[in-house]
């Protein structure tokens, strides 16, 4: 397989996992990379192949929001759940500024082959991330929308 391959294989392969709530998410590929997402493009689910130099491949919750304070409310967010989110999915995870003002939550799985099998090992640890960080991400949004002024 190639990367546009693997990377499109993997959607419909999370979605096997996932509840049927959590199903309707939307996707954007490339050839190194896919994204799934709910509400915002720029708030998404990742999977970056980092390379085979650096032997990797990305799996996470980016923040990409142009707004850098919402991007760093959330990452606060997620941090101060942290301890739970280890608790949940490994101490491999990670919460963190990243470049551009982006934040993620992220763990990195060693980069294999890409097969039929390896699809499915991905997509089944990143629909387990999904399961655990999409209602701590719904949380924390609610908890960090503006609030409305009441005008008197």
């Amino acid at each position: 397989m190639n990367g546009g391959e693997f990377f499109g294989a993997i959607p419909d392969a999370v979605r096997a996992h996932l509840p049927k709530p959590l199903q309707a998410f939307k996707v954007n590929r490339r050839s190194w990379l896919v994204q799934l997402y709910y509400d915002d493009p720029l708030l998404h689910y990742e999977a970056l192949n980092l390379g085979e130099r650096r032997g990797g491949l990305e799996l996470g919750l980016h923040f990409e929001s142009r707004e850098h304070t919402q991007n760093q409310r959330l990452l606060i967010g997620f941090q101060s759940r942290l301890f739970e989110i280890k608790a949940e999915l490994g101490e491999s995870i990670e919460a963190e500024q990243w470049d551009r003002g982006w934040t993620k939550v992220y763990d990195v799985i060693p980069r294999e082959r890409f097969t039929p099998e390896y699809v499915e090992r991905v997509a089944a640890r990143l629909a387990q991330m999904i399961g655990v960080l999409q209602p701590i991400y719904a949380d924390v949004r609610k908890r960090n929308r503006p609030k409305k002024r009441v005008l008197k």
